[in-house]
């Protein structure tokens, strides 16, 4: 058996999002196939390989094609015209195959937010995304997905056979965490000294995080509150949680911006930008709680992180939330800011007895996601085509 993979969406140094997909994916099909002498792997590359992707062995090689530009438009349909009769099956794991594939064909598809929030992209991507998309999907042989909501989305907008769209979850893929010292600099770096709640995932407008900062700002006022009425005496070493929004900040992130810089509590709120993989362990541990209020999500990694490092998420009711937080964290239904401060200060004030049984819940939960699971979905798919 001869695969040929496009590995470009894993061949990038920072990753987010599908690339982090794509690159565990790869990762785990890599050590599937280590004892399969009867099958051959040749990743394809538009660029020169990033130095963490798996290493090249007798079944596992790496090709580099070009032209670089409109490379699935144009390189990759032509290699694997001339290079037909050398692969049996083409997989990308990403949104877009070739125009034209001289072989057959697994593609992937993470979410359709493109067809639900057009204006959150720029026009050029979003109508690459509409067209190239499209074509691929209806041309493929199967289709992997990462959510029952992704797949049934897909069912519906391209009419697809159920059985033509498969499931294969993402899991977790923390990398080795960064040394004390390293850790200790980044949260001094941050001035992140005291108890948070954490936002962890790009920054653009679908993920809600306006939303997200106007709870907060109602969490401290309510937490003022109860500390008046209740004339509990602070301790010395008291002091209310930050904010902390982490990630890479996206386009489109200028009201985000504004509206912190605006915050009555804004020195309270912490900009990280992108995080590097090593600081994500440390950065989940020390919040109270994780907050994802995505009005769409095709999966929702950060939330799956959060449950395997045993911190709640706090969740909006929608999309594919439900299916990765199951009863191991809250579910908003309306993610406004009153349910959403809500929450919050159920978490803070939460005892440790029930923070045991949530803890346990989100552990159970996260077995259920699994890499090496996943690639084997996809390596049988590949196999049946």
């Amino acid at each position: 058996m001869r695969i040929a993979i496009d590995g470009n969406e894993a061949n990038v140094k920072n990753r987010v999002g599908s690339n982090t997909y794509a690159f565990a994916i790869l990762s785990e099909l890599y050590k599937l196939t280590a004892k399969r002498q009867n099958l051959e792997v040749t990743v394809l590359l538009s660029s020169k390989k990033q130095a963490d992707l798996p290493k090249s062995r007798a079944n596992w090689r790496y090709m580099v094609i070009g032209p670089q530009k409109l490379w699935t438009q144009w390189a990759l349909p032509i290699h694997l015209f001339l290079h037909q009769k050398d692969y049996q099956v083409f997989f990308t794991p990403s949104h877009y195959a070739p125009r034209i594939s001289a072989v057959p064909y697994v593609s992937s598809v993470m979410d359709l937010a493109y067809l639900h929030y057009g204006d959150q992209f720029r026009s050029s991507d979003l109508l690459q995304l509409k067209s190239w998309t499209k074509y691929s999907v209806k041309r493929a042989r199967k289709v992997i997905t990462i959510s029952k909501f992704s797949k049934q989305e897909i069912v519906k907008h391209y009419h697809l056979p159920e059985n033509d769209v498969i499931i294969a979850y993402p899991g977790v893929s923390l990398t080795k965490s960064a040394s004390p010292q390293e850790t200790k600099e980044f949260f001094a770096k941050h001035q992140i000294k005291n108890k948070y709640f954490l936002y962890l995932g790009t920054l653009q407008p679908r993920k809600n995080i306006l939303a997200l900062i106007e709870a907060y700002e109602e969490f401290l006022r309510k937490l003022a509150a109860h500390n008046l009425k209740s004339k509990n005496h602070k301790p010395a070493n008291f002091h209310e949680p930050n904010l902390i929004i982490a990630g890479k900040i996206g386009w489109l992130a200028d009201e985000l911006i504004e509206r912190i810089q605006a915050s009555p509590f804004k020195e309270k709120i912490v900009l990280t930008g992108f995080v590097e993989d090593k600081f994500k362990r440390a950065l989940y541990q020390n919040a109270l709680a994780s907050l994802l209020l995505s009005f769409y999500e095709g999966f929702g990694i950060p939330v799956l992180e959060s449950l395997q490092l045993g911190t709640i998420p706090i969740v909006a009711h929608n999309s594919s939330l439900p299916e990765v937080v199951g009863e191991a964290g809250f579910l908003l239904k309306n993610p406004n800011s009153h349910s959403v401060s809500s929450a919050m200060m159920r978490v803070y004030q939460m005892p440790h007895r029930e923070l045991s049984k949530y803890q346990t819940a989100m552990q159970r939960q996260a077995k259920k996601f699994d890499w090496s699971r996943s690639a084997k979905i996809i390596l049988k798919t590949l196999e049946s085509i």
